[in-house]
């Protein structure tokens, strides 16, 4: 039990006070101020920031023990940052104005979520009724808007043209890897001796991204009229929503319209007459990013340390929970599946470009004068479409300086810089082409070919006002936080990586730290049982090498600082004793 309480942040072996208020730290919420709204209410709640009260957590606790803090990461709200959660009451925009606001953020009533205009140029499929003012999360509501129509179309069907449906539509996975949906469902056999499962992965923690929040509390039954469809093609009967531990409210919402759907008999025994039968449960995560990857993910849900398994031999789709074939898929993706099953596969892959069909939900944060989400067709517009349309442009008298186009552990792109792509002639030859930063088509392969990738479409926007080696530290303060620790060269890499940004921010840089960054991350990615390692040495090696300038304007002395005490081996000696 204990290695698991000291795995997961959102559990704890000590109280934490009646009114815990828990501050995303993360970059986004970073850039709008959060480590400045930390130190404001601990101050007006009295509560002493270096006094940990024993927690392992770094929680803080006021002396009466009405009010606790701490940082936590991501809460997948980086459009209306700074955000935090109040026990379990989440809280956006959060002003920093008098000591009378602040407290109010303490009060039990939750602030609701923001409408955002749908824009001209967005193509809404999975958002069509995202703040919607006639619109309700009830199955009332979905039902008159004809919901589960497609779940009666689907139950006539056979499964395996389900899949060819899907696999027609070249729907790929929206989650980060870009992988094809119907070519992994693909992978599953029939009628084999074990059971199938699918997993629906709800655990939304990449900094940046903020879309599968606003599907679970606004349109639920979307969701589970996907996974639905979605079970009955691959032939499972037991489906999971793994959901992150800090979208409490969206557990709850999910648990209200499951049983909504189970009396309307869309769910549990012989459905609709079909004689197909599904349940569906919602499983809370507890706080790592980890489970965010789909082996990580299944350890998880089987009650043990989010480890990820080595791939091969443990494919999900043959050895996956209980190691039995299984599916996990994002949030997005399957919501998707309802739609496509609604226009046809060939309908749908008309949607978008080639390889590159369907819609997309981009999250935009950081330094642009309207940050929200936005659905567009895969590939229907360009970077600078994205942040001077659709996100109204930079803030007044500031330049692009970076973009971080796919999640914080996306390679950065830096303003200015030119990036040759290959493009199709007229004659049917491949050429290159230079083209800039505001250029870049917004998919998969574009993304790719510039030396970045699409990923789980959280933009994050730097203008030239922002510290590269601080924007970098904060995301190998993330990183650093969120290793599991399984493998030796993320688990110390993570943490080095931190150390000396920390070093450099406190003035400690030596001439050779960027290229001892680079060289920390170079032994990270590639060597490492799932893709964290790639997550988080990308970061280190495209801000150290896009903007070497500056982080040799932090590196100039020749030898470093002498070591902290808690790292030098007599101190660590004498706290054994």
């Amino acid at each position: 039990m204990l290695e698991l309480v000291t795995f997961y942040p959102m559990f704890r072996r000590q109280p934490a006070g009646k009114k815990h208020v828990r501050v995303c730290r993360t970059l986004s919420c970073a850039m709008a101020g959060s480590y400045e709204l930390k130190e404001a209410i601990a101050k007006v709640a009295g509560i002493d920031l270096h006094a940990h009260n024993g927690h392992e957590n770094h929680v803080a606790v006021s002396p009466d023990g009405e009010y606790s803090i701490e940082f936590v990461e991501c809460l997948a709200s980086c459009g209306s940052a700074p955000v935090a959660m109040v026990n379990d009451n989440f809280k956006e925009n959060i002003a920093q104005h008098t000591e009378k606001e602040l407290l109010k953020i303490t009060e039990s009533d939750a602030i609701k979520i923001k409408a955002h205009p749908v824009h001209p140029k967005e193509t809404r499929l999975v958002f069509k009724n995202i703040d919607r003012r006639d619109w309700t999360n009830s199955i009332a509501s979905y039902l008159k808007d004809n919901g589960y129509e497609e779940l009666k179309k689907a139950l006539a069907m056979k499964p395996a043209d389900i899949v060819n449906e899907v696999k027609a539509s070249g729907l790929r996975g929206r989650g980060g890897a870009g992988f094809p949906c119907g070519v992994k469902w693909g992978f599953i056999k029939y009628g084999g001796p074990k059971p199938t499962y699918l997993i629906c992965n709800a655990d939304e923690s990449e900094p940046g991204t903020f879309k599968d929040r606003y599907i679970i509390h606004q349109d639920p039954h979307q969701l589970i009229e996907g996974m639905i469809i979605s079970c009955f093609a691959v032939q499972a009967n037991l489906a999971y929503i793994y959901i992150r531990g800090e979208f409490p409210e969206g557990a709850e919402i999910l648990e209200k319209a499951l049983a909504e759907a189970r009396a309307k008999n869309f769910l549990g025994k012989n459905i609709l007459g079909s004689g197909y039968d599904l349940e569906i449960h919602v499983h809370r995560g507890a706080g790592a990013y980890i489970c965010g990857e789909e082996t990580g993910l299944i350890e998880s849900l089987e009650g043990k340390r989010a480890y990820p398994r080595i791939k091969p031999p443990y494919f999900p789709a043959v050895l996956g929970l209980y190691q039995c074939p299984t599916i996990v898929n994002n949030v997005e993706t399957l919501c998707h599946v309802k739609h496509i099953i609604r226009m046809g596969g060939a309908e749908y892959a008309k949607i978008g470009r080639p390889n590159n069909t369907g819609t997309r939900i981009l999250c935009v944060s950081g330094d642009v004068q309207k940050p929200g989400y936005f659905e567009v067709a895969v590939g229907s517009l360009t970077m600078g479409e994205l942040l001077n349309d659709l996100c109204g442009g930079l803030k007044p008298g500031r330049k692009l300086k970076a973009v971080i186009p796919g999640g914080s552990s996306a390679k950065v792109l830096r303003a200015g810089e030119v990036y040759k792509i290959k493009v199709k002639q007229p004659d049917g030859s491949m050429a290159d082409k230079e083209i800039g930063i505001e250029d870049i088509v917004m998919d998969f392969d574009s993304l790719a070919a510039v030396g970045s990738m699409a990923g789980s479409g959280g933009v994050i926007v730097l203008d030239d006002s922002r510290d590269m080696l601080w924007t970098l530290n904060n995301i190998n303060e993330f990183y650093a936080h969120e290793s599991c620790g399984q493998c030796t060269p993320c688990r110390e890499g993570s943490l080095w990586m931190k150390k000396i940004t920390d070093r450099m921010i406190a003035g400690g840089g030596v001439e050779r730290d960027p290229d001892v960054l680079k060289n920390v991350a170079d032994n990270i990615a590639g060597k490492t049982i799932c893709a964290f390692g790639e997550a988080c040495s990308w970061p280190t090696q495209s801000f150290v090498t896009k903007f070497r300038d500056e982080f040799a304007a932090h590196a100039k002395k020749q030898l470093p600082p002498p070591t902290p005490p808690e790292y030098m081996p007599e101190e660590l000696i004498s706290q054994s004793e």
